[in-house]
């Protein structure tokens, strides 16, 4: 299954919402909207810095990433942005395509 990174950064309600959740609340929380779509949470840390949480899922697709993503930013308590996630094996695979690509001016 497909791994996702999804960084999120609070609103000023999300972050009074967090301290009345607490964190293992949100876990909680992220944990069964991961499962809701046929998901897994692997992990949510927070951070110090330009984002607040960073969540690793392992997602079917990216209708199911921009679904959760899309529900949390309407939820008016933080804004997301997700990066899809590539193994070792995947990426030696991209790397042994073989592309042939033609730089600009090249």
């Amino acid at each position: 299954m497909p791994k996702y990174l999804i960084k999120a950064n609070y609103t000023a309600e999300g972050m009074k919402g967090l301290q009345k959740d607490k964190a293992s609340g949100r876990e909680k929380a992220l944990a069964a909207a991961c499962k809701a779509v046929g998901g897994k949470l692997d992990a949510i840390y927070y951070a110090l810095g330009d984002d607040d949480a960073f969540v690793i899922a392992d997602l079917p697709s990216h209708v199911q990433v921009a679904s959760l993503c899309v529900a949390v930013g309407a939820s008016g308590m933080a804004n997301t942005r997700s990066v899809p996630l590539l193994t070792v094996a995947e990426m030696d695979k991209a790397l042994g395509e073989g592309m042939k690509y033609r730089p600009p001016g090249g």
